[in-house]
């Protein structure tokens, strides 16, 4: 098994100064912008993923070494760790690893970062376990945009199990969230919901597109006819 400082050392051997520029500027990392600050290795995430391949069994102290680092892709290879152990792990288990990526959102600072792990990680354990249901109303109403966007793609997994109340409800109260990357994960999951219940996303269009932010609209409905789409901007 491999340590932290073993998968540090595979991802900087596949470091790459010209991709680490454009990830920077796509991640915006300027002063001002969402990412600002983060720091990059330039390695994409199909080699991060072979580098923590197997990382099931990794210590939660080698993992915080990984999530305490100052490069964007050596917190992903944490975060992609956790959900390894949540994929090998019993409800016991998982609300231990649960707790540590609570523990440790304040470094899962990125919309990738979120997105690779939040379902598997918090939506996976909360839909076994109803009782932490109400961790999702308290992480939407933080100030951190990443814990609000880890609470809506966490419904991701009640989505996929035809359960929308826990997507729908957070929707409805981002529907006044600032931020165009809160806008855009709820867009999605509203389209999710879409493509298995088209009735239930048209319901609450209905009542509420005359509302939305133009780019939350935009996403849900991508999915939709010409007609349709015309239909539900003109709200």
């Amino acid at each position: 098994m491999k340590t932290s400082s073993e998968i540090i050392k595979q991802l900087k051997a596949a470091s790459s100064n010209e991709k680490a520029k454009d990830l920077s500027r796509f991640f915006k990392t300027r002063p001002g912008e969402y990412g600002a600050g983060d720091m990059f290795l330039g390695v994409m995430v199909p080699q991060t993923r072979a580098v923590i391949k197997d990382c099931g069994d990794l210590p939660f102290a080698e993992i915080q070494s990984l999530l305490e680092s100052k490069f964007h892709e050596v917190r992903l290879a944490g975060a992609l760790c956790l959900v390894a152990k949540t994929k090998k792990a019993d409800l016991k288990t998982r609300k231990i690893i649960f707790s540590f990526y609570l523990k440790n959102r304040a470094r899962i600072n990125n919309w990738d970062l979120v997105d690779l792990s939040a379902p598997a990680v918090v939506g996976e354990y909360v839909l076994a376990a109803p009782g932490e249901r109400l961790i999702l109303k308290k992480l939407s109403k933080e100030k951190s945009m990443w814990s609000r966007r880890i609470a809506i793609l966490a419904t991701f997994v009640f989505i996929r199990e035809h359960r929308f109340y826990e997507a729908l409800t957070l929707a409805k109260k981002y529907l006044t969230d600032k931020e165009d990357l809160m806008h855009k994960a709820t867009g999605w999951m509203l389209r999710e919901i879409g493509k298995r219940d088209a009735a239930v996303l048209k319901t609450f269009l209905q009542r509420y597109a005359a509302i939305m932010p133009r780019t939350m609209l935009r996403y849900a409905i991508e999915k939709f006819s010409p007609a349709e789409r015309e239909h539900f901007m003109k709200k």
